[in-house]
C-alpha cells in the first residue's frame, strides 16, 4: 500500500516535471529561432548598400567573397593588379543579377599592392566611386615555399610588401576617411600562419604573424571611434595560392601542393568569411580541428609543439632530396 502510494506520487511529481519542462524546452528553441532570425536581418541590413572593397578580387578567395557579398547587395570595388580579370568578374557579377534581389553594378580600381605609390593613388580611386568605404576587406595575398637557407632577403621582402606592407598602406590611406565618418569596418584575410609557424613558410608565416599584430594593434585603437576590426585566419583553402607562390629564388613554385588540393572550398570559405563581417566578429579562426589544436597547443606546451615542427622540417627535408 505504501509502495504504491509513494510510486502514484513519484509518477505525478513527474508528470508535473515534465509538462512544466515542456513549455520552458519550447520557449527556449522559440528565442534561439528568433535570435537566429534577427542576427540574420542585422547581417543583411549590414551588407546590403554598403561599400565594400576587396582586394586581389580577380582570383581564388577575393573572386568567391565578390560574389557573395555582390549577391548580398553590396556596392562592390573590386581591386587588383589584372584589369581583364577585374572587367571578366564585373560581367559575371552583372549576369548574375535576377531582378528579385537589388543588386548593384561593380566598380573597378587597379594597382600592384606591392607598389606603395600605386597603393596611395589606389586609395584615391577607390574614394572617388562612392566618396566613402564601409567596409575594406584585405584579401590579397602571394605565398611561399622554401627553406630559411635557400631565401634571399629580397623574397622575404616582396612577401611582406604583398602580405603586409601592402594591406597596411592601403588601410593607413582609407583610414582617416573612416575615423571623420565614425564608421567603417576594415577586415583582413590573414592565416592559421599568423598564428602558428611551420617549417619552409618562413616568409609567408612572419608576414600573416605582422599581420595578425598589426590589426589587433589598430582594434584597440580605433574601437573609440566606433570602427570594427576582423582578423579572420583560415586554413588551407582550395586555390591556386601555392601555385603562385613564390620560392627562395623568386621563381614560382608552380604546384597545387596536396594540403592545399584537399583545402576547404572557396566558395564556403567566403560564405563564412561574409557571415563573420556581418556579425562584426573581431576574429575568427576559420580552420579545421588539427589547426586548431595546433594553435593551442603552440600556447599550452610550447616545447612539445617545437619538438613536432622539428620534426616536420626533418622529414619535408628528406622529402626533398629524394
Amino acid at each position: 500500500m505504501l509502495v504504491h502510494q509513494f510510486r502514484s506520487a513519484v509518477s505525478k511529481k513527474m508528470d508535473y516535471s515534465v509538462g512544466g519542462l515542456l513549455p520552458v524546452l519550447l520557449g527556449s528553441i522559440g528565442v534561439l529561432a528568433l535570435y537566429q532570425l534577427l542576427q540574420r536581418v542585422r547581417q543583411r541590413t549590414y551588407i546590403q548598400d554598403a561599400v565594400v572593397v576587396i582586394t586581389g578580387a580577380s582570383s581564388g578567395l577575393g573572386r568567391e567573397c565578390a560574389k557573395v557579398f555582390h549577391a548580398a547587395g553590396a556596392r562592390l570595388v573590386l581591386c587588383g593588379r589584372d584589369r581583364e580579370r577585374l572587367l571578366e568578374l564585373a560581367r559575371e557579377l552583372k549576369g548574375m543579377a535576377d531582378g528579385r534581389k537589388k543588386v548593384h553594378a561593380p566598380s573597378i580600381v587597379t594597382f600592384d599592392l606591392s607598389d606603395m605609390e600605386m597603393v596611395a593613388s589606389g586609395a584615391e580611386e577607390i574614394l572617388k566611386c562612392y566618396g566613402h568605404v564601409d567596409i575594406l576587406l584585405n584579401n590579397a595575398g602571394i605565398s611561399y615555399r622554401g627553406a630559411i637557407l635557400e631565401t634571399s632577403v629580397q623574397v622575404d621582402q616582396e612577401v611582406m610588401n604583398v602580405n603586409y606592407f601592402g594591406p597596411v598602406a592601403l588601410t593607413k590611406a582609407l583610414l582617416p576617411a573612416m575615423v571623420q565618418r565614425k564608421s567603417g569596418h576594415i577586415v583582413v584575410v590573414s592565416s592559421v600562419q599568423g598564428r602558428i609557424a611551420i617549417p619552409f613558410r618562413s616568409a609567408y608565416a612572419a608576414s600573416k604573424h605582422a599581420t595578425q599584430a598589426f590589426f589587433d594593434c589598430l582594434r584597440a585603437e580605433v574601437a573609440q571611434f566606433g570602427l570594427e576590426v576582423s582578423v579572420i585566419s583560415p586554413g588551407y583553402i582550395r586555390t591556386n595560392l601555392s601555385l603562385n607562390a613564390v620560392t627562395g629564388d623568386g621563381s614560382k613554385y608552380g604546384v597545387v601542393d596536396k594540403n592545399t588540393a584537399e583545402g576547404r572550398d572557396p566558395t564556403e570559405v567566403a560564405k563564412a568569411v561574409l557571415t563573420a563581417v556581418g556579425r562584426r566578429k573581431k576574429d575568427l579562426l576559420l580552420a579545421g580541428l588539427l589547426p586548431v589544436l595546433a594553435v593551442y597547443l603552440r600556447t599550452l606546451a610550447p616545447n612539445v609543439f617545437f619538438m613536432m615542427m622539428a620534426s616536420r622540417a626533418r622529414k619535408g627535408q628528406k622529402h626533398k632530396e629524394n
